[in-house]
């Protein structure tokens, strides 16, 4: 299996456990389900990231998607995870995914928050979601990022992984972010049409 084979070669541990039962569940934000290794190869084929694009996860567990995408584009990478215990497995991942590839950790980093209490930073480019909280809490940090463009003008794109009907209906009625391209995750997709990846751009 691919979880198994990208968790070892990267020597992190991200599939769902147990510990996370513990935690309070905040009413607006969902349980922790990490990208399927599968889909991540499935986007990454078409979706290519450049070493001086920073990304920002919001709800991302034990880190998959991050550690994922600086192993491969060494781009930054920011982790936004509510749940205490997620965010300490993320650390400790951290901390083995450095020992293990011997890459710079610099570009890597997690913060303990609600999603929407992040503070988009002027680098922060693209945004990833895995359908992690309610439509409130996601319009509310899709007007923290267009704030922050306002102030400090670049091109934006948003990932939406199985992506809410709600996040899209807003994204294309209320926004100025355009459909840039979808991309099906194979044999997934021809059984759940909602195995797929839609990628919205903010043009400057």
């Amino acid at each position: 299996m691919k979880e198994a084979y990208y968790d070892h070669i990267m020597n992190v541990k991200t599939e769902r456990y147990q510990k996370e039962i513990l935690q309070a569940v905040h009413y607006h934000y969902h349980r922790y389900e990490p990208t399927p290794y599968r889909a991540l190869d499935a986007l990454f084929e078409y979706y290519k990231l450049e070493s001086g694009d920073h990304v920002v996860d919001f709800g991302c567990g034990m880190g998959r998607l991050i550690f994922y995408i600086h192993y491969h584009f060494n781009a930054s990478v920011t982790g936004i995870e509510m749940n205490e215990g997620l965010y300490e497995s993320a650390l400790e991942n951290l901390d083995r995914y450095g020992k293990k590839t011997k890459k710079n950790k610099d570009k890597i980093q997690f913060q303990c928050c609600l999603a929407e209490e992040y503070s988009i930073t002027d680098q922060d480019n693209r945004f990833y979601f895995f359908n992690p909280f309610s439509i409130q809490v996601f319009i509310k940090i899709v007007n923290n990022i267009l704030l922050s463009v306002e102030k400090e003008p670049r091109e934006t794109e948003l990932v939406l992984y199985y992506p809410s009907e709600e996040y899209i209906l807003f994204l294309e009625n209320q926004t100025a972010f355009e459909l840039k391209e979808e991309v099906y995750v194979p044999e997934l997709y021809d059984i759940n049409p909602a195995e797929k990846f839609m990628i919205y751009r903010l043009s400057y």
